[in-house]
């Protein structure tokens, strides 16, 4: 059977950026074009700028495109010289001009322009540690006929996913989990307990596991190998390297300097493509200084885009219009409602494919609409300082828990917490003895997790709104399995640099760059990009001393000495004010979502099994008597609904059908 390329027509429905495929583990088998149709289709949000396809005998590569770099040369799979490699690709491979220079000058020739086509020389010259020369954000499947194997990799933070799953004779992979089950009918659709109840404390899965049984994702900072007869090796190449033994700095100034230029280069970076970009700009310090440094050290024409909120309680368009008018960006901006939250909250969870606790992707998903919309294709966006830098008060907390821990009976050292979420309406910090019981202050600084305890228990009591038979088969919290694959990480560091490994392993890459990152901008054909995720500034930031990320309560104390004459400063004083969105406000105000009935109702709660019709019936009654509610109703009831459409979207309802137009293709031999 000879080997093809297929490509669909240009003109061909809107389409989006991802990749999937199969690979057969016993036998070769004749290609089924069929199958890879039904699997791109379910990713078609993701790459309206066409498909290409490649099937021999062992392997089978779909491709769905959104067109950055080369415009017109760099369809996908690409392959190289001999047609040995071909390889499908999700992201961008920043550092791509220089790379391909180097590789033409050892000899290799190269047939587009695209980013695509560097993996696969790369790997010629490298094999598996190609990865290490990558300065971008990815994931791609590269299959070797040579060795006859398939190659998998994923970009060090995770911003680009991809998952598998075993399944008959065949492995499949794809960037959504949803492709995946348009493979097969016969594939088993099933809620995994374990992932759901880590969601229900942690807020994101642990580690490879997903929402849905024996399905995984390759992890960030990993790759992996398959043949046939064997299983996936996974291999970490690489860790976010928080470290006692920090860098020594002349000054804070210095560090500053060498952080900002560090920055600049990635924001840099990040500014290439052949179509423009813009920037999401939220009115907080991390937003801000991506935005900033693209105004005063690029040529790039620079627009903005904004979530506001018509509950004053959320809302930061002052703080935005502040930042827009000292740049003199191109700024655009949408409202949101508690409608319109409500109204799009069941197609976020179809995107996100895992539970959540917090609405605060919904606006995000509405915001990449508005980018679309404009034009654009790329945003910069501020990820990822929080965490690297010390500004979540989730840090500040550890600090001062930590201090009061030293001198257990000082009456002055508790009042500290007094300082801690102050933009919350029901903060536990109105009360200092309060505070000292919620905070647990008296807890072992030993504990690895010391820093998170706090926020565990809270979302932890929501275990109460499972049903039996789901806790039994979910067993115990995955706390054990998560000591275990940080342990090596954790050892050995301070109390505040232990909190930021944890939330930067947890939070940031299995929530913030998946439900509220990759997730709602791949939605509308948008790619965000991360400067403060270059792998380069987050090896820099591990390397700042401790005391210097946060001084005193000051957080991201080197980011604002970097930026002292780039930005007002109302900007660099203002109190850190995280990103957050109405939760139950959404669903109770003055017009509830007819799909509640549904979602929640005792015989749709009842077959999906996970939790207990009488308890969500109390909580639904408690939220209509009181819509606003504390931060334990709100994880709770949006957790809950978000499990019940998963459950009617991807297991009782799913939808693998794909139309007619996919059969219009070109075939290339």
């Amino acid at each position: 059977m000879r080997n093809k390329l297929i490509q669909f027509c240009k003109e061909t429905p809107n389409f989006m950026c991802g990749i999937a495929g199969y690979f057969n583990l016993k036998h070769p088998c004749p290609p089924d074009h069929r199958q890879l149709e039904r699997m791109i289709y379910q990713l078609r949000h993701r790459g309206p700028d066409g498909y290409g396809f490649y099937c021999d005998e062992q392997v089978g590569l779909a491709h769905a495109r959104l067109s950055i770099v080369d415009l017109e040369g760099g369809w996908q799979p690409i392959h190289n010289e001999d047609k040995t490699l071909w390889v499908i690709f999700n992201g961008e491979i920043f550092n791509h001009p220089e790379l391909r220079k180097e590789l033409e000058e050892r000899g290799h020739h190269f047939a587009t322009h695209s980013d695509t086509e560097v993996i696969v020389h790369l790997y010629e010259e490298k094999g598996e540690r190609c990865v290490d020369d990558f300065n971008g954000q990815f994931a791609f499947a590269l299959f070797d006929k040579k060795r006859n194997s398939l190659f998998f990799a994923r970009d060090r933070l995770g911003i680009r996913p991809l998952y598998y799953c075993y399944h008959g004779e065949k492995l499949f992979f794809a960037s959504e989990i949803k492709a995946i089950f348009a493979a097969d009918p016969t594939i088993p659709r099933v809620l995994n307990p374990r992932a759901i109840q880590e969601v229900f404390t942690f807020w994101a899965p642990i580690a490879e596991e997903t929402a849905f049984e024996n399905v995984f994702q390759l992890e960030a900072g990993c790759f992996a190998k398959l043949q046939p007869d064997s299983r996936l090796q996974v291999t970490q190449y690489w860790d976010v390297p928080f470290q006692t033994d920090t860098a020594r700095f002349e000054s804070e100034e210095a560090c500053a300097e060498q952080y900002r230029e560090l920055l600049l280069d990635a924001v840099r970076l990040r500014l290439r493509a052949d179509v423009p970009v813009g920037a999401y700009l939220s009115g907080g310090l991390d937003s801000s200084t991506i935005t900033s440094l693209v105004r005063n050290y690029t040529s790039n024409p620079l627009k903005t885009f904004s979530v506001g909120f018509a509950d004053k309680v959320y809302d930061e368009r002052k703080e935005q219009a502040e930042v827009v008018r000292y740049l003199g960006t191109d700024h655009h901006e949408i409202i949101c409602s508690y409608q319109t939250i409500a109204d799009n909250f069941p197609e976020v969870i179809r995107h996100t494919e895992v539970p959540i606790l917090r609405t605060a992707p919904t606006p995000l998903f509405l915001l990449s609409g508005l980018v679309r919309r404009n034009g654009y294709k790329v945003v910069l966006t501020g990820e990822g300082a929080d965490e690297l830098l010390g500004g979540y008060d989730l840090f500040k907390e550890s600090k001062i828990r930590a201090f009061i821990n030293k001198v257990p009976d000082s009456q002055l050292r508790p009042l500290l917490l007094k300082k801690l979420y102050p933009y919350l309406a029901l903060s536990p910090t109105k009360s200092a003895e309060y505070a000292r019981k919620f905070f647990n202050t008296d807890a072992l600084l030993s504990d690895p997790f010391y820093g998170h305890r706090p926020r565990w228990h809270i979302s932890g009591q929501n275990h109460l709104f499972f049903t039996d038979d789901f806790r039994n088969v979910a067993g115990a919290a995955g706390e054990e399995r998560l000591l275990k694959k940080m342990a090596p990480m954790l050892a050995g560091l301070d109390v505040f640099s232990r909190a930021q490994a944890v939330e930067t392993k947890i939070l940031l890459s299995n929530y913030l760059l998946s439900s509220q990152g990759d997730r709602m901008g791949m939605a509308h054909s948008v790619e965000g990009r991360f400067p403060f995720l270059d792998h380069r500034v987050v090896e820099f930031s591990c390397t700042i001393p401790v005391a210097w990320r946060m001084k005193a309560l000051n957080e991201k104390n080197i980011l604002k000495k970097a930026m002292a004459n780039l930005l007002p400063a109302s900007i660099l004083q203002r109190k850190k004010q995280p990103y957050m969105a109405p939760d139950i406000l959404s669903f109770f105000g003055a017009s509830r979502p007819d799909y509640l009935a549904y979602y929640l109702s005792e015989s749709l709660l009842a077959e999906a099994g996970v939790f207990k019709p009488q308890a969500v019936s109390k909580l639904m009654a408690k939220c209509t008597k009181v819509a606003r509610q504390g931060f334990r109703e709100n994880m709770a009831f949006v957790g809950i609904l978000s499990v019940q459409i998963l459950f009617d979207s991807f297991i009782k309802n799913f939808n693998a059908d794909t139309p007619a137009a996919l059969e219009n293709i070109k075939v290339m031999v």
